[in-house]
């Protein structure tokens, strides 16, 4: 498949079927992403891919930070608040997602239900965690930008869906005690991965993206 036709493919997947994607196939997809570009090649990605009984252990444990009505406590600032059209943006792509599962604006419930499933991981078989040295601030958060969309890609070329979730930087102790991650490494964002349920109506959710005259210009 051409990278046009992945890039047109693509979409953010958030229900799984339960086959796990074969080990074998894992890691020659993150092999392959080791190849992304970098700023002066420092390649600051930790990638932590959890599956099986690391995977559920973990998920339990999220779901307890969650629902214990502690604060999020991300290590990196996501504490961003959109305004003019990045706010309106952000509006769309909610109105398409909830509109997607049939949940109304006023059915805040239904709606808090939804976001949980992010530290159920959709119920796909595999989970990553990008993390990086947390002194590495901006420049480091591009590269793992670099890095986790050519990993995107790549999965999707071998028909594996996936979803970007900043939610899953945003309770960083269960993780970081499970896994055994060190303080001076933080917790970017996660992304969930599997083979897509075609039959969910959520995995019909699509977005739209602005014009080119909007985003970009050329100068002779």
């Amino acid at each position: 498949m051409s990278l046009n036709d992945l890039l047109k493919k693509r979409n953010s997947v958030r229900a799984f079927i339960e086959k796990p994607v074969p080990d074998e196939l894992i890691k020659s997809i993150f092999t392959l992403a080791q190849l992304s570009p970098s700023n002066c090649n420092v390649q600051p990605w930790q990638i932590h891919v959890v599956s099986g009984n690391t995977k559920d252990a973990l998920k339990d444990n999220l779901l307890r930070a969650v629902m214990s009505g502690n604060e999020p406590n991300p290590e990196f600032d996501w504490k961003v608040r959109y305004t003019g059209t990045h706010r309106d943006r952000q509006y769309e792509s909610a109105s398409a997602l909830y509109s997607s599962m049939n949940i109304e604006r006023s059915d805040k419930n239904s709606r808090l239900m939804a976001l949980v499933r992010n530290w159920e991981f959709f119920n796909a078989p595999h989970a990553v965690f990008f993390t990086m040295e947390k002194y590495l601030n901006i420049m480091g958060a591009v590269d793992m930008g670099i890095y986790a969309q050519t990993l995107a890609l790549l999965l999707s070329q071998n028909g594996i869906a996936s979803c970007f979730q900043g939610a899953l930087g945003q309770f960083p102790n269960p993780v970081k005690e499970l896994l055994k991650i060190p303080e001076d490494i933080g917790i970017l964002f996660g992304m969930s991965f599997g083979y897509p349920d075609k039959e969910a109506v959520v995995n019909t959710t699509r977005t739209d993206r602005a014009a080119i005259e909007d985003s970009v210009v050329f100068w002779d």
